[in-house]
Protein backbone atom coordinates (compact mmCIF):
# COMPACT_ATOMS: atom_id res chain seq x y z
CA UNK A 1 0.00 0.00 0.00
CA UNK A 2 3.17 2.52 0.14
CA UNK A 3 2.45 3.63 -3.06
CA UNK A 4 -0.13 6.20 -2.28
CA UNK A 5 2.03 8.10 -0.19
CA UNK A 6 3.70 9.47 -3.48
CA UNK A 7 0.68 8.74 -6.06
CA UNK A 8 -1.84 10.42 -4.02
CA UNK A 9 -0.11 13.87 -2.99
CA UNK A 10 1.31 13.96 -7.08
CA UNK A 11 -2.60 13.38 -8.11
CA UNK A 12 -4.31 16.35 -5.65
CA UNK A 13 -1.48 18.39 -7.06
CA UNK A 14 -2.67 18.97 -10.03
CA UNK A 15 -5.77 19.98 -8.48
CA UNK A 16 -3.74 22.62 -6.95
CA UNK A 17 -3.68 21.45 -3.20
CA UNK A 18 -0.35 21.42 -1.43
CA UNK A 19 1.74 18.33 -1.97
CA UNK A 20 3.10 18.28 1.46
CA UNK A 21 -0.24 19.09 2.88
CA UNK A 22 -1.84 15.97 0.94
CA UNK A 23 1.05 13.61 2.19
CA UNK A 24 0.20 14.93 5.37
CA UNK A 25 -3.49 14.13 4.89
CA UNK A 26 -2.65 10.72 3.29
CA UNK A 27 -0.59 9.56 6.31
CA UNK A 28 -3.35 10.89 9.05
CA UNK A 29 -6.40 9.34 6.92
CA UNK A 30 -4.61 6.59 6.51
CA UNK A 31 -3.63 6.14 10.31
CA UNK A 32 -6.88 6.83 12.06
CA UNK A 33 -8.84 4.78 9.29
CA UNK A 34 -6.93 1.78 9.56
CA UNK A 35 -7.10 2.33 13.66
CA UNK A 36 -10.26 2.33 13.47
CA UNK A 37 -10.99 -1.15 11.36
CA UNK A 38 -8.21 -2.92 13.35
CA UNK A 39 -9.64 -2.00 16.94
CA UNK A 40 -13.41 -1.27 16.45
CA UNK A 41 -13.98 -3.72 13.62
CA UNK A 42 -11.25 -6.06 14.15
CA UNK A 43 -10.51 -6.56 10.81
CA UNK A 44 -7.50 -7.41 9.47
CA UNK A 45 -7.64 -4.75 6.27
CA UNK A 46 -6.17 -1.34 5.84
CA UNK A 47 -7.41 1.94 4.59
CA UNK A 48 -5.80 4.60 2.40
CA UNK A 49 -6.88 7.41 -0.11
CA UNK A 50 -8.42 4.99 -2.96
CA UNK A 51 -7.37 4.82 -6.33
CA UNK A 52 -9.56 6.12 -9.16
CA UNK A 53 -11.44 8.71 -6.81
CA UNK A 54 -8.75 10.47 -6.20
CA UNK A 55 -8.14 10.70 -10.42
CA UNK A 56 -11.77 11.81 -10.17
CA UNK A 57 -11.44 14.14 -7.77
CA UNK A 58 -7.87 15.41 -9.49
CA UNK A 59 -9.29 15.42 -13.46
CA UNK A 60 -12.77 15.86 -13.33
CA UNK A 61 -13.92 17.59 -10.33
CA UNK A 62 -11.48 20.03 -10.05
CA UNK A 63 -10.17 19.91 -13.74
CA UNK A 64 -12.67 19.45 -16.24
CA UNK A 65 -15.70 20.84 -14.08
CA UNK A 66 -13.55 23.78 -12.36
CA UNK A 67 -14.46 23.21 -9.20
CA UNK A 68 -12.32 24.46 -5.98
CA UNK A 69 -10.65 21.39 -4.86
CA UNK A 70 -12.07 22.97 -0.85
CA UNK A 71 -15.77 22.67 -2.33
CA UNK A 72 -14.62 18.75 -3.49
CA UNK A 73 -13.25 18.32 -0.42
CA UNK A 74 -16.77 19.31 1.10
CA UNK A 75 -18.19 16.73 -1.16
CA UNK A 76 -16.29 14.13 0.05
CA UNK A 77 -17.12 14.93 4.16
CA UNK A 78 -20.92 14.89 3.12
CA UNK A 79 -20.46 11.59 1.53
CA UNK A 80 -18.48 10.08 4.36
CA UNK A 81 -21.59 11.56 6.46
CA UNK A 82 -24.06 9.80 4.42
CA UNK A 83 -22.12 6.83 4.80
CA UNK A 84 -21.57 6.81 8.56
CA UNK A 85 -25.94 7.38 8.97
CA UNK A 86 -26.68 4.67 5.96
CA UNK A 87 -24.52 2.10 7.57
CA UNK A 88 -25.69 2.77 11.36
CA UNK A 89 -29.21 2.40 10.09
CA UNK A 90 -28.58 -0.99 8.04
CA UNK A 91 -29.67 0.33 4.88
CA UNK A 92 -25.68 0.34 3.48
CA UNK A 93 -25.73 -3.17 2.72
CA UNK A 94 -29.92 -3.02 1.28
CA UNK A 95 -28.50 -0.67 -1.31
CA UNK A 96 -25.49 -2.58 -2.39
CA UNK A 97 -27.85 -5.49 -3.38
CA UNK A 98 -30.00 -3.25 -5.43
CA UNK A 99 -26.92 -2.26 -8.05
CA UNK A 100 -26.73 -4.93 -10.46
CA UNK A 101 -23.44 -7.21 -10.37
CA UNK A 102 -22.32 -6.38 -13.96
CA UNK A 103 -22.33 -2.37 -12.87
CA UNK A 104 -20.46 -2.61 -10.08
CA UNK A 105 -17.81 -4.76 -12.06
CA UNK A 106 -17.91 -2.26 -15.17
CA UNK A 107 -17.50 0.95 -13.09
CA UNK A 108 -14.31 -0.90 -11.35
CA UNK A 109 -13.34 -1.87 -14.61
CA UNK A 110 -13.48 1.33 -16.14
CA UNK A 111 -11.71 3.16 -13.32
CA UNK A 112 -8.73 0.48 -14.10
CA UNK A 113 -8.64 1.45 -17.42
CA UNK A 114 -9.13 5.24 -16.71
CA UNK A 115 -6.26 5.46 -14.41
CA UNK A 116 -3.68 3.71 -16.31
CA UNK A 117 -4.37 5.81 -19.09
CA UNK A 118 -3.60 8.75 -16.54
CA UNK A 119 -0.32 7.63 -15.99
CA UNK A 120 0.63 6.95 -19.53
CA UNK A 121 -0.86 10.29 -20.31
CA UNK A 122 0.90 12.02 -17.45
CA UNK A 123 4.03 10.68 -17.91
CA UNK A 124 3.74 11.61 -21.60
CA UNK A 125 4.16 7.62 -22.92
CA UNK A 126 0.72 9.09 -24.24
CA UNK A 127 0.37 12.41 -25.80
CA UNK A 128 -2.64 14.63 -27.32
CA UNK A 129 -2.63 14.39 -31.47
CA UNK A 130 -4.67 16.38 -33.49
CA UNK A 131 -5.16 14.57 -36.21
CA UNK A 132 -5.81 11.33 -33.76
CA UNK A 133 -6.81 12.93 -30.67
CA UNK A 134 -4.06 11.03 -28.86
CA UNK A 135 -0.40 9.74 -29.88
CA UNK A 136 2.35 7.98 -28.75
CA UNK A 137 5.04 10.35 -26.91
CA UNK A 138 8.90 11.36 -27.55
CA UNK A 139 10.42 7.92 -27.05
CA UNK A 140 13.66 9.23 -26.90
CA UNK A 141 13.04 11.81 -24.05
CA UNK A 142 14.67 10.98 -20.90
CA UNK A 143 11.58 11.43 -18.45
CA UNK A 144 9.31 8.90 -20.99
CA UNK A 145 11.73 6.26 -21.22
CA UNK A 146 12.13 6.12 -17.32
CA UNK A 147 8.13 5.59 -16.95
CA UNK A 148 8.71 2.89 -20.09
CA UNK A 149 11.17 1.12 -18.20
CA UNK A 150 9.06 1.55 -14.94
CA UNK A 151 5.90 0.10 -16.47
CA UNK A 152 8.06 -2.81 -17.94
CA UNK A 153 9.77 -3.59 -14.09
CA UNK A 154 6.85 -3.47 -12.61
CA UNK A 155 4.64 -5.38 -14.71
CA UNK A 156 7.55 -8.17 -14.56
CA UNK A 157 7.68 -7.92 -10.22
CA UNK A 158 3.73 -8.64 -10.65
CA UNK A 159 4.16 -11.19 -13.02
CA UNK A 160 6.82 -13.28 -11.05
CA UNK A 161 4.62 -12.85 -8.25
CA UNK A 162 6.96 -10.42 -5.89
CA UNK A 163 5.39 -9.33 -2.81
CA UNK A 164 5.23 -5.69 -2.74
CA UNK A 165 5.79 -5.68 -6.68
CA UNK A 166 4.33 -2.01 -7.64
CA UNK A 167 6.05 -0.59 -4.24
CA UNK A 168 9.99 -1.99 -5.62
CA UNK A 169 9.24 -0.95 -8.81
CA UNK A 170 8.41 2.60 -7.90
CA UNK A 171 11.54 2.57 -5.89
CA UNK A 172 13.85 1.35 -8.42
CA UNK A 173 12.90 3.74 -11.08
CA UNK A 174 13.30 6.45 -8.96
CA UNK A 175 16.74 5.21 -8.17
CA UNK A 176 17.25 4.77 -11.93
CA UNK A 177 16.21 8.38 -12.76
CA UNK A 178 18.22 10.07 -10.48
CA UNK A 179 21.87 7.77 -11.60
CA UNK A 180 20.39 8.98 -15.34
CA UNK A 181 20.26 12.63 -14.06
CA UNK A 182 16.12 12.74 -15.37
CA UNK A 183 15.58 13.32 -11.54
CA UNK A 184 16.93 15.40 -9.23
CA UNK A 185 18.36 14.03 -5.86
CA UNK A 186 16.35 14.77 -2.79
CA UNK A 187 18.02 16.96 -0.34
CA UNK A 188 17.45 14.27 2.29
CA UNK A 189 15.86 11.10 3.48
CA UNK A 190 14.19 11.98 7.09
CA UNK A 191 12.66 15.70 7.87
CA UNK A 192 10.17 17.84 9.76
CA UNK A 193 6.59 16.63 9.00
CA UNK A 194 5.33 19.81 6.15
CA UNK A 195 2.41 21.81 7.49
CA UNK A 196 -1.01 20.54 6.53
CA UNK A 197 -3.19 24.26 7.69
CA UNK A 198 -3.92 24.71 3.77
CA UNK A 199 -5.98 21.47 3.81
CA UNK A 200 -7.08 21.05 7.21
CA UNK A 201 -10.86 21.90 7.91
CA UNK A 202 -11.30 23.03 4.50
CA UNK A 203 -14.12 20.50 4.31
CA UNK A 204 -16.04 22.39 7.20
CA UNK A 205 -15.20 25.85 5.83
CA UNK A 206 -16.59 25.18 2.32
CA UNK A 207 -19.82 23.19 3.33
CA UNK A 208 -22.09 26.05 2.16
CA UNK A 209 -21.13 25.77 -1.54
CA UNK A 210 -22.40 22.40 -1.77
CA UNK A 211 -25.83 23.12 -2.94
CA UNK A 212 -25.43 22.84 -6.46
CA UNK A 213 -26.83 20.01 -8.89
CA UNK A 214 -23.07 19.70 -10.08
CA UNK A 215 -22.36 19.11 -6.41
CA UNK A 216 -24.94 16.77 -5.89
CA UNK A 217 -23.43 14.64 -8.92
CA UNK A 218 -20.08 15.37 -7.36
CA UNK A 219 -21.13 13.46 -4.45
CA UNK A 220 -23.02 10.95 -6.06
CA UNK A 221 -20.10 9.63 -7.66
CA UNK A 222 -17.78 9.70 -4.28
CA UNK A 223 -20.63 7.64 -2.54
CA UNK A 224 -21.39 4.65 -5.46
CA UNK A 225 -17.48 4.31 -5.74
CA UNK A 226 -16.35 4.20 -2.17
CA UNK A 227 -19.52 2.19 -1.45
CA UNK A 228 -18.85 -0.53 -3.76
CA UNK A 229 -15.19 -0.74 -3.45
CA UNK A 230 -15.64 -1.43 -0.05
CA UNK A 231 -18.14 -3.77 -0.20
CA UNK A 232 -15.43 -5.99 -3.20
CA UNK A 233 -12.73 -5.23 -0.68
CA UNK A 234 -14.07 -6.66 2.70
CA UNK A 235 -15.81 -10.10 0.91
CA UNK A 236 -12.04 -10.25 -0.78
CA UNK A 237 -10.31 -10.36 2.36
CA UNK A 238 -12.73 -11.59 4.94
CA UNK A 239 -12.55 -14.39 2.30
CA UNK A 240 -9.10 -14.40 1.96
CA UNK A 241 -8.69 -14.67 5.62
CA UNK A 242 -11.02 -17.26 5.99
CA UNK A 243 -13.69 -15.05 7.98
CA UNK A 244 -16.95 -15.43 6.59
CA UNK A 245 -18.88 -18.36 8.28
CA UNK A 246 -21.07 -21.02 7.32
CA UNK A 247 -24.15 -18.51 6.01
CA UNK A 248 -21.88 -17.15 3.62
CA UNK A 249 -22.16 -13.91 6.10
CA UNK A 250 -19.31 -11.61 7.49
CA UNK A 251 -18.78 -11.03 11.07
CA UNK A 252 -19.36 -7.54 12.15
CA UNK A 253 -19.74 -6.12 8.06
CA UNK A 254 -21.52 -3.09 9.85
CA UNK A 255 -18.60 -2.19 11.75
CA UNK A 256 -16.08 -2.77 8.95
CA UNK A 257 -18.27 -0.21 6.71
CA UNK A 258 -18.87 2.26 9.46
CA UNK A 259 -15.07 2.25 9.78
CA UNK A 260 -14.66 3.39 6.09
CA UNK A 261 -17.49 5.56 6.11
CA UNK A 262 -15.61 7.06 9.22
CA UNK A 263 -11.92 7.40 7.75
CA UNK A 264 -13.80 8.80 4.36
CA UNK A 265 -15.10 11.52 7.01
CA UNK A 266 -11.56 12.18 8.61
CA UNK A 267 -9.48 12.10 5.62
CA UNK A 268 -11.89 15.04 4.17
CA UNK A 269 -11.29 17.16 7.22
CA UNK A 270 -6.97 16.33 7.00
CA UNK A 271 -7.44 17.30 3.33
CA UNK A 272 -7.90 13.91 0.85
CA UNK A 273 -10.07 12.74 -1.66
CA UNK A 274 -11.96 9.67 -0.48
CA UNK A 275 -10.67 7.02 2.02
CA UNK A 276 -11.66 3.33 1.39
CA UNK A 277 -10.05 -0.21 2.10
CA UNK A 278 -7.70 -1.12 -0.12
CA UNK A 279 -7.80 -4.56 -1.54
CA UNK A 280 -3.91 -4.95 -1.21
CA UNK A 281 -5.02 -6.00 2.34
CA UNK A 282 -5.48 -9.41 1.07
CA UNK A 283 -1.76 -9.80 1.02
CA UNK A 284 -1.60 -9.86 4.78
CA UNK A 285 -4.74 -11.98 5.06
CA UNK A 286 -2.62 -14.25 2.70
CA UNK A 287 0.20 -14.75 4.82
CA UNK A 288 -1.33 -15.38 8.38
CA UNK A 289 -2.95 -11.48 9.21
CA UNK A 290 -6.57 -12.57 10.66
CA UNK A 291 -7.53 -9.91 13.41
CA UNK A 292 -7.23 -6.44 13.58
CA UNK A 293 -3.63 -6.89 15.00
CA UNK A 294 -2.93 -6.68 11.42
CA UNK A 295 -4.42 -3.29 10.94
CA UNK A 296 -2.94 -1.81 13.78
CA UNK A 297 0.77 -2.64 13.13
CA UNK A 298 0.00 -1.14 9.68
CA UNK A 299 -1.22 1.95 10.59
CA UNK A 300 1.63 2.33 12.98
CA UNK A 301 4.24 1.85 9.89
CA UNK A 302 2.00 4.44 8.21
CA UNK A 303 2.68 6.67 11.02
CA UNK A 304 5.97 6.67 10.76
CA UNK A 305 6.50 7.12 7.46
CA UNK A 306 4.73 10.62 7.85
CA UNK A 307 8.95 11.62 8.80
CA UNK A 308 10.09 10.60 5.08
CA UNK A 309 8.76 13.53 3.23
CA UNK A 310 11.82 14.87 2.12
CA UNK A 311 11.39 11.24 -0.78
CA UNK A 312 8.50 13.09 -2.37
CA UNK A 313 11.22 15.13 -4.46
CA UNK A 314 11.58 11.79 -6.51
CA UNK A 315 8.56 11.12 -7.13
CA UNK A 316 7.89 12.28 -10.31
CA UNK A 317 5.03 11.38 -12.79
CA UNK A 318 7.53 8.97 -14.66
CA UNK A 319 8.13 7.44 -11.33
CA UNK A 320 4.30 7.26 -10.78
CA UNK A 321 2.84 5.83 -14.15
CA UNK A 322 3.89 2.15 -13.17
CA UNK A 323 1.60 1.90 -10.34
CA UNK A 324 -1.33 3.31 -11.60
CA UNK A 325 -1.02 1.54 -15.19
CA UNK A 326 -0.04 -2.18 -12.70
CA UNK A 327 -3.33 -1.03 -10.47
CA UNK A 328 -5.56 -0.28 -13.48
CA UNK A 329 -4.36 -3.45 -15.10
CA UNK A 330 -5.70 -5.78 -11.76
CA UNK A 331 -8.71 -3.35 -11.41
CA UNK A 332 -9.87 -4.37 -15.44
CA UNK A 333 -9.39 -7.78 -14.37
CA UNK A 334 -13.27 -7.31 -13.31
CA UNK A 335 -15.07 -7.39 -16.95
CA UNK A 336 -14.17 -11.84 -16.45
CA UNK A 337 -17.34 -11.66 -14.43
CA UNK A 338 -19.59 -9.83 -16.68
CA UNK A 339 -21.86 -11.57 -19.27
CA UNK A 340 -20.84 -10.40 -22.79
CA UNK A 341 -22.81 -12.92 -24.21
CA UNK A 342 -26.16 -11.04 -23.35
CA UNK A 343 -26.56 -8.03 -24.89
CA UNK A 344 -28.47 -6.05 -22.85
CA UNK A 345 -25.98 -6.66 -19.66
CA UNK A 346 -22.75 -6.24 -21.94
CA UNK A 347 -23.56 -2.62 -23.69
CA UNK A 348 -24.07 -0.63 -20.68
CA UNK A 349 -21.04 -2.62 -19.21
CA UNK A 350 -19.56 -1.26 -22.41
CA UNK A 351 -20.38 1.74 -22.41
CA UNK A 352 -19.44 2.36 -18.81
CA UNK A 353 -16.02 1.33 -19.45
CA UNK A 354 -15.57 3.18 -22.81
CA UNK A 355 -17.10 6.33 -21.61
CA UNK A 356 -15.31 6.95 -18.47
CA UNK A 357 -11.72 7.11 -20.77
CA UNK A 358 -13.57 9.15 -23.63
CA UNK A 359 -15.35 11.79 -21.58
CA UNK A 360 -12.02 11.89 -18.89
CA UNK A 361 -14.61 11.39 -16.25
CA UNK A 362 -15.76 8.69 -13.94
CA UNK A 363 -18.69 10.34 -13.19
CA UNK A 364 -20.25 10.59 -16.73
CA UNK A 365 -19.01 6.83 -17.62
CA UNK A 366 -21.66 5.62 -14.59
CA UNK A 367 -23.88 8.17 -15.78
CA UNK A 368 -24.05 6.25 -19.57
CA UNK A 369 -23.74 3.04 -18.24
CA UNK A 370 -26.77 3.18 -16.42
CA UNK A 371 -28.84 5.07 -18.27
CA UNK A 372 -28.28 2.08 -21.08
CA UNK A 373 -28.69 -0.59 -18.51
CA UNK A 374 -32.41 0.80 -18.03
CA UNK A 375 -32.87 1.04 -21.50
CA UNK A 376 -31.36 -2.40 -22.64
CA UNK A 377 -32.83 -4.32 -19.89
CA UNK A 378 -36.18 -2.32 -20.36
CA UNK A 379 -36.00 -3.48 -24.57
CA UNK A 380 -34.90 -7.21 -23.65
CA UNK A 381 -38.22 -7.70 -21.64
CA UNK A 382 -36.08 -8.00 -18.18
CA UNK A 383 -37.84 -4.72 -16.63
CA UNK A 384 -38.93 -6.92 -13.34
CA UNK A 385 -35.48 -7.72 -13.11
CA UNK A 386 -34.08 -3.91 -12.33
CA UNK A 387 -34.63 -2.37 -9.38
CA UNK A 388 -36.50 1.20 -9.39
CA UNK A 389 -33.90 2.84 -7.94
CA UNK A 390 -31.90 1.83 -10.62
CA UNK A 391 -34.90 3.47 -13.36
CA UNK A 392 -34.84 6.41 -10.97
CA UNK A 393 -30.78 7.12 -11.15
CA UNK A 394 -31.34 6.96 -14.46
CA UNK A 395 -33.86 9.35 -15.02
CA UNK A 396 -31.51 11.75 -12.82
CA UNK A 397 -28.06 11.02 -15.17
CA UNK A 398 -30.67 11.93 -18.41
CA UNK A 399 -31.61 15.21 -16.31
CA UNK A 400 -27.93 15.88 -15.40
CA UNK A 401 -27.17 15.62 -19.43
CA UNK A 402 -29.73 17.55 -20.35
CA UNK A 403 -29.56 20.77 -17.92
CA UNK A 404 -26.63 20.44 -15.77
CA UNK A 405 -23.74 19.38 -18.20
CA UNK A 406 -22.32 21.38 -20.56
Amino acid sequence: MAYILAVNPSLLEIAGMDKGAVFVATVLAAVVGTLFMGLFANYPIALAPGMGLNAFFAFTVAGAWGIPWQTALSGVFVSGVVFMLLTASGIREKIVNMIPSVMKYSVSAGIGLFIAFLGLQNAKVIVPNESTAVALGNLHNGSVLLAIFGIVLSVCLMAANINGGIFIGMVVTAIVGMLTGVIATPDGIIGAVPDVSSTFGQAIINLPNIFTWQMLVVILTFFFVDFFDTAGTLVAVATQAGLVNEKHEIPRAGRALFADAAATTAGAVFGTSTTTAFVESASGAQVGGRTGLTAVVVAIMFGISIFFSPLLAVITSAVTAPALVVVGIMMLGNVRHIDWTKFEVATPAFFTILMMVLTYSIAEGIAFGFVFYAITMTVAKRAKEVHPLMYALAVLFILYFAFVLQ
